[in-house]
């Protein structure tokens, strides 16, 4: 493990921020420095030694195939109205995991991966505002015989090279609208980089599964619903199926914890026929729909 300098002040092993760290909270069994210094911390996020994350699960839903340990890391560009985790926005709040401890858990959970052929997601937030860390652990589990998965808006597409688009073997990419006003409305940010992040994903050979929010009143139009459909034209071939997920108030109570003004309070989630009226739409581009 790469050693750097810390404020020895901070780094008492009985403090009860450290034990929250490693032993009660939502990254027990990693590794996570406390009090490192500022310039050392820097230097370790470039280089993909520190990342800095809000949370993991072990899981067997949406977030690919098989068993998945889904890392949630710290830090997004954008501000959805729908967003379920607000408290991964900032990276400053998350807590700083050494890639070392990382890869320990990695191959704790090998076995499972291959067994039900599981592997590594990493989520957000935005996984790809530190792409040091992540593609560096995902370099290092594909030499495991590990499956990569990386779920992302591929707003910053742009920053990652080929090489470390190709340690990538599954995308989960969200076109959030069709649109560049809706998603402006809906993201805070721009669509394109997310269309031209998912050229580069065909190009590069990587299995694509599409996520679209379906938000009555806002993405639910059916020219914003064809846009999309006409957006994933683009890279068809990458494509193995589109995810249409109904909006739901589960993120609420976060934003109201965090005294951020909610902006979707009063809205509903789509009834059955606007759901099928939206899947009918991808499916008569030819995708399978979910």
């Amino acid at each position: 493990m790469s050693q750097f300098r810390t404020t020895t002040p901070h780094m008492l092993r009985a403090n009860k921020e450290y034990q929250r760290q490693t032993l009660m909270g939502g990254l027990s069994g990693f590794e996570s420095p406390v009090g490192l210094d500022r310039r050392d911390r820097i230097e370790a996020l470039r280089t993909g030694d520190l990342g800095f994350v809000h949370s993991w699960d072990l899981n067997t839903s949406v977030d690919g195939p098989g068993t998945r340990m889904t890392v949630f890391m710290s830090g997004c560009p954008l501000r959805c109205q729908y967003c379920q985790n607000p408290d991964t926005w900032k990276m400053r709040d998350g807590k700083p995991v050494y890639f070392d401890a990382m890869m320990k858990k990695i191959e704790r959970y090998s076995d499972v991966f291959q067994y039900t052929g599981g592997g590594i997601t990493f989520s957000g937030g935005e996984s790809m505002m530190q792409p040091a860390f992540v593609s560096r652990v995902f370099h290092e589990s594909k030499k495991m015989g590990v499956h990569t998965c990386l779920d992302t808006s591929g707003f910053l597409g742009a920053t990652w090279s080929d090489e470390q688009i190709r340690d990538i073997d599954l995308c989960l990419l969200d076109v959030k609208s069709g649109d560049e006003a809706t998603y402006h409305t809906v993201t805070g940010g721009a669509l394109q980089p997310t269309i031209d992040f998912g050229h580069r994903l065909a190009r590069l050979g990587v299995r694509i599964w599409v996520r679209f929010v379906l938000v009555p009143g806002l993405t639910d139009s059916e020219q914003n619903v064809e846009n999309v459909a006409t957006i994933c034209d683009g890279f068809h071939d990458a494509i193995d199926h589109i995810d249409v997920l109904p909006f739901h108030q589960l993120g609420r109570p976060k934003w109201h914890a965090l005294r951020y003004d909610y902006p979707l309070e009063d809205a509903k989630g789509p009834g059955a026929a606007l759901l099928e009226r939206v899947r009918g739409q991808f499916r008569d581009h030819g995708f399978e729909v979910f």
